[in-house]
Formats: C-alpha cells, structure tokens, sequence
C-alpha cells in the first residue's frame, strides 16, 4: 500500500524516517534517502525503489543519471522518465529557494478558522502554522497537510490545475472515509525545503478557475452516487491573503479547501475515486480503455500526515485484506463520528462579557451621555474589509487619538472607514516636546479634533517598518506619542480610557502593539486604564500569553474577547440616548431642512452648532441637568429643550428678549454690510450669557445659530468656518439663511471687531449672494463698570435688578421647582435671582455655608481660594483634577450623585462644574456667582479673621495647587493676572497696583510686601512680577535701590518689551521727583542741581531706549495676528514729564528765578539761542553764582535740546 504526497511540496514524512532528516540539499543523499523519495513518488512503485537502492543510487549519483541509466538497470521507461522529471523538478525548486523573498522562518501563527469564509484574518509572509501535519484526532478537530505550491511558476493551467485538483481529492477523499475535518492548504511549505508549516503564498490570478477546477473533479473523479455527498463534505476553495513583514499585501495568497464529512451527509458510505475522469472514460468505446479505467480506482484514508491508497498493493500487506477490514469498520466509525458532533454541539459557552463590555467602556455609569472617561485612546493594528462595517460604534466616541499601526489603513483600512469624520492627520514626530506641552496640544488641536497617529507608515511617503526593525525605526517616536497624550496637561489624569482594538492577532514577541501596551502600562503605572477587545479566543490567548510572558500581567479581566465585533458594535451603540444617535439638521432656505454630516460639524472644530432639532430624543439626566443649571451651572440647550416639554412653565424671558428679537435683529437684517454686530453687555452674573443663548435657541429655524467655542481661536479661521457654515448645501438658486454667531467673553471690543472684519473678507468670496447681512455676531460681553441704563441702536445692557414682571416670572418658576426639587433653597444660582440680587439675601447665605470653616482643613482652604480668584479674576476655574488631589479625592464619575462638589462637604452648594474651552479642554470648578464670592470673601474676613492676604500667601506658597498638570497653565495665568492687572474706571483715572494689592494694603498695611515677595518666588521667571516688585518699591516703599535692582531683574528677562523698559526709566524718574519734593533748600545748591541734572539725564536716556523698542514691537506687531495693543507712548511721556521737571529744577535757581527776565533767558538756553558762557558774561553776580554756571555749562548739550525735544514729543503724542 502507498501513501500519497506531492511531491516538490516540502518533502514528506516516511514511514521509518523522522519528518526532516531527509537532508536539504540532494548531493548528501544516502542509498535509503533515494529510496525514500523513490518511495513518495506517485505511480512509481515499492519495485523500482529497491532496484535503485540494490544498485546503489545515492544523492550524487541520482543528480547524474538520465533515462537510459534507470532503464539499464531494468526499470521500466514509464517510471524511468518520471523519477528523472521529478528530480528535475527537485533541483529547479531548490534553485527557486535561494531567491525566494525572506526565505527565514517568521514566528507562530495560528489557521484560519474551520469551514469559515469571511473572517478578519491574514497571514503573515514567512509565519509559520502553530498546528502539524496530521493524521485524524478527535474527527472534529481539522488534520491538516502543506503544499508548497511554488513550482508550478512555469506550468500550463492545465497543470496546475491537475496538481491542486489531484491533491484535493487525495486529501479530501482521505478525510472523508477517515470521518475526519481537515484542511489542506497551498502555498505553504514544509521540510526539508522550508519550515514546517511557513507560509509562501502564491500568485492567484484567477480565483474562480479553481472552484470550477474542484467541481470538475468531484464531478469527474467521484463515483456518481456519492457526487453530492462529496460537494457538501468538499468545500470551496478559501483565499487567505498574504501580508508582507511590513503588513503591507504582498498580492499573493494561501489556497485553502475544507473538508467537512458530518454524519448526516457520510452516512456510513465509503467513498472511492478515479484517478481518471470518469465521464472520459465511459465515454471511451474500447473495452480495453472501459477495464483500464477499473484499475485507477483508490480509496484513501488519513494515516498519520499522509493520505494512503488501501487499494494500493505493496510487500506489506495481503491485497485488499486492509481494504476489506477498514469496510467493515466504517460502521463504528461513523457511530464515532455521530457522537463528536453531538458532543461539540453541547458545549454552550454562557458569557457575561457584553455586561462586562458596559461596565468597563463606560467606568461603570453603563451609558456613553455620562460616561465616567470623558476622553478614549484607540490603538489599532491591521484591519480586514469584513470587520469595516462591525466598527461604526468608533465613530461616535470620543476619540483624542487613535494610534494606527495599519500601513494601509488609508487606503483600505480603518481611517478609509473614517472618512466621513473630521480628522487631523499627524506623524508621531509631531508630539515630540519642543515646546509648552499645552501649546503643542494646541496646535495638534489635540482635544478638539481626533487625531489619527499613523504608527508605521502611511504618511509623508513614510515607509513601513517590519516587526523586526520597527522598535529601532519607529519605536522611539510612537513611545514619545504615548508620553505626551499620557500627560497631565493633555489628557484629565484617570479619566480617560485606552482601547486596544486588536483587528489582527498579535501573534510574535516583537509585534509593535505588545512594547506599546507595555508604554501605555508603565505611564498609567498599571493596565487598568487599558480595554482589551479581541474578536476571539484565538487572537486573546494568544494576546494574553505574550504579556504574560513578556511583562508578567494577567490581563483576562481586561479584555473582552467573546463576543463578535457585531456583538460589541450592537452593544456600545446601545449605550447611547436616541439622541446622540440620531442626525442633525440645519435650517435652509424656503422652510427646509438640510442634514448635517458628521465630517462637517468635526471639521467646523471652532463652532458648536445649534440643530433645528437640538436635544430631539431627550435625555435621562433631565433632573440633574436641570439642578445644575439652578445652582450656578452655566445654561445648556437642554435647559431651553426642557422648559418646552409638556408640563413645564416657559423658559423665563427677560425684558430686553423681545427687544432683540423684535427690534434689533430685524433692522440688523436691514444693513447692507455682510457681518452686522450687536451687543449684550452685562454685570457678571446678571444673566446676560442666557439671554443670549436663549436668543439663538427661539431663532434656530430663521437662522444657522452657533456659538464660538474658544476666543483665542485665529479670527481668520473662524470666518472660513462660518462662511463653511453659512454655504453648506446652499445653491444659487436658493435663499441662503444668515449666520447668528454668539461669541461671549471676549474681554477686548477689539478683538471682536477684528472677527468682524475677518468675515467680511471672508463673505465676498463665499457668499451665496444678496445685499443684506449674511453673518449677524452676538457679542455677550460683560461690564464692570454700569454707566448706561437705555438699549442703543447695537447695543442692550443687563444690570442687577429685576423688573417686576422678571421678579414674576421667578416666582412662578420658583413654584414649579418646589413641586419637582426638595432642596429648592440651596439653587443658589437662581434664588440670587428670584431675590433681585439681594446683597442681605448673598451675606446671609455665605455666612450659614462658611459658619463651620477651619482654615486648617482641606476643603475651607481649596473654598477661600476660589472664591478669592473668583472675585479678583473674570472667571476663573480650578481643574477637577486639582480639586481631587488637593482634596485628596478618588477619581470620581464626572455626573450621576457622585460629583467632585461632593468633596467640598458643606461648602458643596458654592461650587458647580463647568468646561473650560483654553488651549486644551478640560472640566473645572467654579464658584456658582461672583456675588456669592464677594460676600464670602468678606465673611471669611469679618467672622473668621481670614485675610486676604493670608489667603493670597497660601495660593501663592502651596505647590499642592500646581502639582496637578492639568488646568495648571490657566491657574498660573488667573494668579498672575489677580496680582498686576490694574482696572480703570472713570472714578480712578490710573490705580497703581491690581485691585487686589491694593485691597491688601487697605486691609492689612505692610503684609502686600509679602504676598509680593512670593508672588516672586512663584514666578521666579516672570518679568512682569519683577517689574511689579520694582513699582511697588518706587511707589509705595519710595527704595530707588531695591526697585532698581527689581528693574534691572525684569529687563534680564524681557529685555525686548518697552514696558519693561519703561519701568526702569520710570524708577529714575520717580527718584528724580522724590528727591525734589523732599529738597527743604531755597534755593537749591550747586551740587544738588548736578545730581538732579545727572538723574534727568539718565531717564531720559531710559525713556529714549523705551521708545525705541516701542518702534521695533509696532514693526513685530504688524507681522503678527490678533495683536491689538497699541503703540506704546509712555516713553515719550515720560521724557515729557522729566523735561517739565527739569525746567522746574532751573526756575529755582539764582541763575534764573531774579526776574522775567532771566526766565526769558532760560527759555532761550533750552531752545539753543544762547549759549551759557555768554550768559554767564553778562551777568553780574557771575562770581556768586559760578558754582552754578559750572554745572549747567557740564549740561549744556542735554539743556539746549530740551525744548525742540518737547516740541516733537508734543507732537508725536
């Protein structure tokens, strides 16, 4: 009997030689080696093999011999030209090898799941097939055999065809009367030539040629009977695709056929085959042709990893006893192969995982609204078209970036499946730290766009790397990526979550996914951020073992692999409200509606968009939303959306709504220019925002109304987005509907009129045509100073008192609340209010909330500094993650009844949560009012003794609340801002020090010299905190020294700012006019006239070097956007002043202060008329006075230009 193994296909396992000691190259061959391989050949026969080995044919002499040697030594010519082309065929395959593309072994892999067709899966060029080549095991599990299929480059179709379809039905048959699975594959090698099991691959240019191939044979080769029977059992032919190292494809291939005999269809029928076609060969008229055809008959079963023919004579055996005995045997056989389906089907996997997948995905709030991470990581490898449509439960999520190790996934990968969504392109170069950390955040516009991080490759030509060689390539810069995103300042500390979405296994120990899992667990300091989905157990385990092997963490209760991606997509999806899921629409012209894409709205990144359908669909967290808003939280549009469900009062208008709605809007409409502007200017907590949103959400279907996310954004590209908005799906022929743009909090009127202009040069150009305004701006600026009481034609203003239909208003509101809210008396944001500002009402309130404050505890400490920032800065929030871990605080969910306000015990119902749009986004707190903060400011004081300084000292000297990354940028600018911006009103022309410094000094005189000196320390590097010092010290503490030396300290670090120039003329200055004042001498002495005359000299020459820089910034300024600071003047006031000063100095003089007359002849000595000397000629009191002469004949170029200097000064100003 014979067993059957193509040959040319990696060698073969025999019977009394190990798998692979047949030696690799052929000159080494033995006599028994020869007759091994002799042995394997098909229709060569055990009798021609011993002849070979009885005249001692060894590897040298067999690559001699041609036909005419065998057939001298008596074996037929048949088998004689065929063991010659087989050697041939041997040679030129081995020839093939040394240029075949990465001939060396890659690592384990696993087979493409049984009897399945459209899995995500791939092989890697050069892997290797975990599984051996093998005879039947349990029957379900699939034996396997390797083909290399490499030799045929050079055959006809036909021949290759013939080789996969004799193959096949070798293999097939086998498995089929073994009731066995298996798979046999091609394009996959074995020893001797290659690995056992590597995977080759091979061109397929036509893949339908072999299912037709594979039909024809069952149909041809199979006794008639049993045709259907071998369809169902042989499945069509599988191709898995072949990716290079790279994971880029290679266009090549790995044919695969599954063989699947189940009881139903088998039976217990044994099956035979014809090695000829046999519909030839009954179509063949010979007898003899008829009886030929008889003798081809086999019937294979699997022994061991070879197919063997039982009908195949051979010295070991009777004829047809084995043959005959395995017949009878087919019954039990079947019996067994009926029990291990029944048994399979039994095993019923019950997974918890879709649970677990909600629990972790969200941090436990099982819904994405109020999920406890407020940002997600992905990290992704190569994905597969049938997966594409599985993954749309990514695009809702709020990725920050996705980590993309598909070199193609631009092409026809996951980011292709992205197009549709907004995305910054970035190469990992990019986040290497060059700069501010937030700066670099900034313009990667890291929490505002997702960004998609292509890992290796796919960008800027960028090739990819190997498995091998992409650590040393590559690695570096991607581990950058994960240090910079794992930052406090990026990315709010334990609140965001990293999603290995593993499309591919994970399958070798240098796989680039493993080191950056391992990055990602050392700068989390554990995996417990980490969520691991594979689509299988396959890819887990083999995941799970290569970190455990490789870092020692079990990760099974990080990873969801159980269910299928449709299965997760289903899930995740679900964790959504119907309205997060459901399209948005904007208002077009003619009452229509136009649906807003997802790509639009992420690229309009400036803008938040307000839908005609806004909020449609509801949201389970109305109560809690609506508590926030009535404790100080800032309004939503959900506010607006609930006030107009059934039952509910309407949202409260205030009296100048229908002024804006009725009035200025229409004659806006009016104006011929593109971009019209309004204001709404109001005192800091008066409602002015709600107004204004309030505004835009009655005027969503007449108008496109959004409102500017962040003020710092470049004006340019805020118009470009606008007039984005303003054309989208607009045609020539329609109407298009104008833009109502809200844009609050600017603190310049110069910067929205810049805005202004920036669409108006935008619109021309963009504009969908018409004469009237295509772009109103609602400015919501607030006021400090309340001067105006009467709206203007552009203009409403917002005070702190309610008119008496507003009061009725609240008070019904106030009614509707208490049916719904037990606590209706701690809404603090709206009883201030409801009780028209009532300063007893805010005192009363502060002191029952501060009546238990201890300085020495956490929460009265982090209190007195906000409500300290929040009354001396213009909203000034404090990062949640401050708050935490000054509190000391787990990281909580950011809704639901566990917030961070509840870490502030008592003093909860003073703070409420906002967002913060600054160079990254982020969640902070804040003081619910600023009110509210004044008069706890002032309880502190009066009750507690708790000064502002004292509090002020204890910002300024804890790290605590600079230890948190997050949110640290704009503390640090709030602080500073608190400590030297000075306001001006039209009480107080100019105040020396910031509002604060000057309360301190009222309150506790001496103690600002110390809030100073740790300001200093504080901003160690700070210019303008030197500069202060040196103010203070010429202003208030009258040391000329220390404030020079504070001086000379900014100018070393700002030496290019004519204000910080400016200052150190104008300590000068300052000691020039301090040492006049307090001069008792009439007149002044000589020598005191020197000293005067030599200070004037040196300010002047500092105011001179001030107006210099001032010259070289209005230069820089012009090169720069968003610069509105104006020329600075100070220099030539300055040297105006000490000019004034000088001229005094001299009146008092004996040289001029006699008579009119000698002031005319001082006037013509500062113009240059007359020179000293003749003056001094002439008069006659010379000798008396020529101590004095001396000194201003040693000034007397700086004197005789003083008056033209003036003069241009004057001029220039």
């Amino acid at each position: 009997m014979a067993e059957h193994k193509a040959e040319g296909d990696g060698g073969g396992n025999m019977e009394d030689l190990p798998a692979g000691q047949l030696p690799a190259e052929m000159e080494s061959w033995s006599t028994e080696h020869v007759r091994k391989w002799t042995l394997e050949l098909k229709n060569i026969g055990e009798e021609c093999a011993n002849i070979m080995y009885q005249q001692k044919i060894n590897g040298e002499s067999l690559l001699l011999l041609d036909k005419s040697d065998l057939m001298g030594t008596g074996i037929p010519l048949g088998p004689a030209k065929l063991i010659i082309h087989k050697r041939d065929e041997l040679v030129k395959l081995k020839a093939e090898m040394l240029n075949y593309p990465g001939v060396q072994a890659g690592g384990p892999c696993k087979p493409y799941p049984f009897n399945r067709f459209h899995e995500a899966y791939r092989y890697r060029i050069n892997s290797c097939l975990d599984i051996p080549e093998s005879g039947a095991l349990d029957l379900i599990e699939p034996c396997h055999e390797f083909k290399a299929y490499i030799n045929t480059v050079d055959a006809t179709k036909e021949a290759k065809m013939k080789k996969f379809t004799d193959d096949v039905m070798c293999f097939a048959t086998a498995c089929m009367n073994s009731r066995t699975n298996g798979t046999i594959h091609f394009g996959v090698g074995d020893l001797p030539d290659f690995s056992h099991g590597q995977i080759l691959g091979f061109s397929v240019e036509d893949k339908e040629s072999f299912g037709k191939a594979l039909h024809d044979m069952i149909e041809g080769h199979f006794e008639h009977k049993h045709v259907a029977a071998a369809k169902k059992c042989i499945k069509p032919p599988r191709f898995v695709e072949v990716l290079q190292s790279d994971m880029t494809s290679s266009e090549n291939y790995v044919m695969e056929v599954d063989i699947e005999p189940t009881f139903s269809v088998c039976e217990e029928n044994f099956f035979h085959v014809y090695n000829m076609d046999s519909r030839k060969s009954k179509r063949s008229k010979s007898k003899e042709s008829r009886e030929d055809a008889k003798e081809f008959k086999s019937f294979y079963i699997r022994d061991n990893s070879s197919s063997r023919d039982l009908l195949r004579q051979n010295t070991q055996s009777k004829p047809l006893e084995e043959y005959t005995k395995y017949n009878e045997n087919i019954s039990k056989l079947s019996q067994e192969r009926k029990e291990a389906e029944e048994k399979r089907l039994s095993i019923a996997r019950n997974s918890v995982q879709g649970s677990k997948l909600c629990e972790m995905i969200t941090g436990g709030s099982h819904s994405l609204d109020t999920s406890h991470f407020e940002r997600y990581i992905l990290v992704t490898n190569k994905s597969h078209p049938v997966q594409l449509d599985s993954l749309s439960f990514l695009l809702d999520m709020n990725l920050t970036a996705v980590l993309d190790f598909d070199p193609e996934s631009s092409e026809k990968g996951l980011k292709k499946f992205f197009e549709d969504r907004n995305t910054n392109v970035h190469s990992p170069v990019q986040y290497k730290i060059t700069e501010a950390v937030e700066d670099i955040a900034s313009k990667l516009k890291l929490t505002r766009i997702t960004s998609w991080i292509f890992c290796n490759g796919d960008i800027s030509g960028e090739e990819p790397s190997d498995i091998n060689s992409w650590s040393t390539e590559k690695g570096a810069s991607v581990r950058d990526v994960v240090s910079f995103l794992c930052r406090g300042e990026v990315l709010p500390p334990k609140r965001f979550l990293v999603i290995f979405l593993l499309l591919s296994d994970v399958i070798d120990s240098k796989d680039p996914l493993l080191e950056i899992f391992n990055t990602f667990r050392q700068e989390l300091r554990g995996p417990h951020q980490i969520l691991c989905i594979c689509e299988n157990d396959r890819s887990f385990i083999s995941w799970k073992e290569l970190i455990e092997a490789r870092y020692g963490d079990n990760i099974s209760n990080r990873c969801i692999s159980e269910l299928s991606f449709a299965e997760i997509n289903g899930t995740v999806l679900s964790l959504w409200s119907s309205n997060r899921r459901s399209s948005r629409f904007l208002p077009s012209g003619g009452g229509s509606k136009v649906m807003l894409t997802k790509k639009i709205e992420g690229c309009l990144d400036t803008l938040d968009i307000l839908c005609v359908n806004q909020c449609e669909g509801g949201n389970d967290d109305k109560l809690s939303i609506q508590e926030n808003f009535y404790k100080g939280g800032k309004v939503s549009w959900w506010n607006f959306y609930f006030s107009e469900e059934p039952g509910s009062t309407p949202f409260i208008k205030r009296d100048k709504f229908d002024y804006i709605i009725d009035t200025i809007i229409p004659d806006l409409c009016s104006l011929t220019r593109p971009c019209a502007l309004f204001n709404i200017m109001h005192l800091p907590g008066c409602g002015g925002t709600t107004l204004a949103m309030h505004v835009l959400w009655t005027q969503k279907e007449k108008f496109r109304c959004v409102v500017l996310k962040d003020r710092a954004a470049d004006p340019d590209d805020v118009a470009k987005q606008v007039v984005q908005l303003l054309t989208y799906e607009a045609t020539e022929q329609s109407t298009g509907l104008p833009i109502l743009l809200m844009v609050d909090d600017f603190e310049e009127r110069d910067a929205v009129y810049c805005l202004q202009q920036s669409i108006e040069r935008a619109c021309p150009r963009k504009s969908t045509g018409g004469t009237n305004p295509q772009v109103i701006i609602l400015c919501c600026m607030q006021t400090e100073f309340w001067g105006r009481h009467e709206a203007t034609v552009d203009t409403v203003f917002i005070g702190n008192k309610l008119s008496e239909p507003e009061q009725k208003l609240f008070q019904n509101k106030l009614g509707e609340m208490k049916k719904t809210y037990k606590n209706v008396e701690t809404f603090y944001g709206f009883m201030i209010l409801k009780e028209n500002f009532s300063p007893e009402y805010i005192k009363r309130v502060a002191k029952n909330t501060l009546k238990s404050f201890n300085i020495n505890q956490k929460q009265a400490q982090l209190i007195a500094v906000m409500v300290l920032l929040n009354f001396y800065c213009k909203n000034p929030p404090l990062s949640v993650a401050l708050c935490e871990t000054f509190l000391g605080l787990p990281t909580k969910p950011k809704f639901g009844s566990c917030k961070v306000q509840d870490g502030f015990g008592k003093f909860s119902p003073l703070v409420t949560c906002c967002t913060v749009q600054a160079k990254v986004v982020f969640n902070a707190v804040r003081v619910i009012h600023p009110s509210m903060a004044k008069h706890c400011l002032e309880e502190l004081t009066t009750t507690h003794s708790i000064s502002k300084a004292e509090i002020a000292n204890l910002l300024l000297t804890t790290d605590q609340f600079y230890d948190c990354l997050q949110g640290k940028e704009k503390l640090l600018q709030d602080v500073h801002a608190m400590l030297v911006k000075r306001y001006h009103s039209p009480e107080i022309e100019e105040t020396q020090f910031s509002p604060l410094i000057h309360a301190i000094i009222k309150e506790t005189p001496g103690f600002e010299e110390t809030v100073l000196f740790n300001a200093a320390k504080r901003f160690e590097k700070d210019a303008i905190i030197s500069q202060l010092l040196a103010r203070y010290h010429y202003l208030k503490k009258r040391d000329f020294r220390e404030a020079k030396d504070w001086a000379r300290k900014a100018k070393d670090l700002d030496g290019d700012s004519s204000y910080i120039a400016d200052t150190s003329a104008q300590v000068i200055k300052h000691e020039l006019r301090n040492a006049i004042v307090t001069n008792q001498d009439d007149p002044i002495k000589p020598d005191q006239l020197g000293d005067y005359l030599k200070m004037a000299c040196s300010a002047i020459d500092a105011f001179k070097e001030t107006q210099v820089i001032a010259k070289k910034e209005v230069a820089l300024r012009s090169q720069r956007k968003k610069d509105y600071t104006p020329y600075n003047i100070s220099g030539r006031h300055g040297e105006i002043q000490v000019a004034v000063m000088v001229i005094e100095v001299l009146e008092k003089i004996p040289v001029f202060s006699l008579d009119k007359l000698r002031r005319s002849i001082l006037s013509h000595i500062l113009s240059g008329k007359i020179p000293i000397q003749a003056v001094a000629s002439n008069d006659r009191m010379r000798h008396k006075n020529a101590s004095y002469y001396h000194v201003l004949q040693n000034f007397e170029p700086f004197l005789q230009n003083i008056k033209d200097n003036m003069r241009v000064l004057c001029t220039l100003c």
